[in-house]
């Protein structure tokens, strides 16, 4: 059998005066290389898009991080300069899309950006600058220049015991990630159950309540070290292996 195919919702980028859609590559590699899965690249558009003909034709979702935030209007807050940058032919395609996914049990794992999507898209809230309420730590990325060093696993969360995710991992407890947020999850969706969360409270992993299938947020970046971190291979293995039980069953 030819490898399943998962769907991954592009950003908006401008690059040399033009826009592009693009995805990064972190995610594509950890995707192809771990879950075993070949992503393809949804454009993301305002307007005009189909996604079920998109659902029709992959075996899982991916929605990834993002250097942008999801627009507040979405979840009934007003905008202010503070909450963006925004995307919104991201928000426009990658919220009916999570909607769509979990409608049909098609699988889906859902990174930083993506959980954040996953709770708007479902009827919960975020909180911006988290960091500046008290008793919550700094969630924001280091400020580096090297990658493995802004991506390096350095914050614990804990993993309820007999959780979606803890039976995805193999493990349960205190587990180390990385930590590259200002947003988080205010309001919790009510389709959404709260499987980690970090030592200041913050909600580091949700799963959706009685899903048809894998539906899985983290607010951390296992893709980032899919390939040598085993929590984080574990996750996107577990995706995989979703994917591909979803493609025998079409």
């Amino acid at each position: 059998m030819s490898a399943p195919i998962i769907a991954i919702p592009a950003d908006i980028r401008h690059l040399d005066k033009a826009d592009w859609h693009a995805a990064q590559t972190q995610y594509v590699n950890a995707a192809v290389k771990v879950a075993k899965v070949i992503p393809l690249i949804v454009p993301a558009l305002e307007e005009g898009h189909d996604l079920d003909a998109v659902l029709d034709r992959v075996d899982g979702v991916l929605v990834s991080g993002s250097a942008s935030n999801v627009h507040p209007s979405l979840y009934g807050k007003a905008a202010t300069e503070a909450d963006g940058p925004f995307d919104p032919a991201r928000d426009a395609t990658s919220l009916p899309l999570i909607r769509k996914a979990i409608e049909r049990g098609i699988p889906l794992l859902a990174i930083c950006r993506g959980l954040q999507e996953l709770n708007v898209a479902l009827g919960g809230t975020l909180a911006s600058e988290i960091q500046e309420q008290p008793g919550i730590w700094d969630h924001r990325k280091p400020p580096v220049e090297n990658r493995d060093e802004m991506y390096a696993i350095r914050q614990p969360v804990f993993v309820q015991e007999n959780s979606c995710i803890a039976r995805h991992l193999g493990l349960s407890g205190e587990v180390q990630v990385n930590s590259l947020h200002r947003q988080a999850i205010a309001e919790t969706a009510p389709r959404l159950q709260v499987e980690a969360t970090a030592a200041d409270g913050t909600i580091e992993a949700v799963s959706v309540i009685n899903a048809k299938g894998f539906a899985v947020g983290v607010q951390w970046h296992p893709e980032y070290w899919a390939e040598t971190d085993s929590p984080s291979r574990a996750l996107f293995e577990a995706f995989g292996e979703a994917v591909r039980a979803y493609a025998t069953r079409r």
